[in-house]
């Protein structure tokens, strides 16, 4: 993979844009391209100067999923140890990275492009597109905790639907099954994702919608119980502390807030 092959950004509101860039090839996913992701998520969730995260595409697609360009031997593993295969793709997936992580994706998304995508809490997608988790017409299944990420964002019904069918869909199908947050003109994805971005960088807490963040991701396998102990904890880590005072202060002044938590020193120790 040529080092330009994944792109990284930092502007100076905080949010990180992440640019999956082989265009000739319809940004297809290769091995080491998971790892370069998995690093820059990683670089991600550490860094406090990155506040939210943006993960887009380069050219007039977002990705064509694996790197079949030797068809014969895309899911050839004969010369990998089987100790060491994942069927994750990427080591450290956007759900663990403690800020929002919005998927832009201006364009098609097919199998592993859009299991990526999943993993995101927020896509946007190109009206234009394709789309579709299309393994098992490929002789192998849906990946990337997929089983997981599209159950949670539609449903059984839905969910079938997309991972046992294999089919493509459109824009408007996206939208229609529910795995869309919006769907837009191809050329204002980028743009609409980087406004959320910023909008969440500039006015949301860190630590606040970080715990939030990993607290809506757990919340599926826990009890009505569970969540009540679990948001009580977080208050209680929360309330006592500066942006917790800062917050309504800005508010009613009509001014940026000016935060002083940061995830990598005010994390606190996780309710069980």
């Amino acid at each position: 993979m040529s080092k330009d092959d994944l792109l990284f950004e930092l502007d100076d509101d905080g949010v990180a844009t992440i640019t999956l860039n082989r265009p000739d090839q319809l940004n297809a996913f290769s091995g080491a391209m998971g790892t370069e992701l998995a690093k820059a998520y990683q670089r991600c969730d550490e860094d406090d100067a990155v506040r939210a995260v943006v993960l887009t595409g380069s050219g007039r697609g977002f990705c064509a999923g694996a790197d079949m360009s030797d068809a014969a031997a895309t899911f050839d593993l004969s010369g990998t140890s089987l100790a060491d295969f994942s069927a994750a793709a990427v080591a450290f997936p956007a759900f663990r990275v403690r800020k929002l992580v919005i998927a832009a994706v201006n364009g098609h998304a097919i199998g592993l492009g859009l299991t990526l995508a999943m993993q995101c809490d927020l896509r946007i997608f190109a009206r234009e597109g394709k789309y579709g988790i299309v393994q098992v017409r490929r002789g192998v299944m849906p990946d990337a905790y997929s089983h997981m990420t599209v159950l949670r964002a539609v449903g059984m019904a839905r969910a079938a639907e997309i991972l046992l069918t294999g089919q493509t869909f459109s824009g408007d199908d996206v939208e229609r099954l529910g795995i869309a947050s919006r769907v837009l003109p191809s050329e204002e994805v980028l743009a609409a994702a980087k406004e959320i971005a910023r909008d969440v960088a500039v006015n949301a807490a860190p630590v606040s919608v970080a715990v939030s963040k990993r607290l809506l991701w757990e919340a599926p396998l826990l009890s009505a119980e569970d969540i009540e102990r679990k948001e009580t904890a977080l208050h209680l880590h929360l309330m006592p502390r500066p942006d917790a005072i800062e917050g309504p202060m800005a508010f009613i002044q009509k001014r940026n807030p000016e935060w002083k938590l940061r995830v990598s020193s005010d994390w606190p120790e996780w309710p069980e």
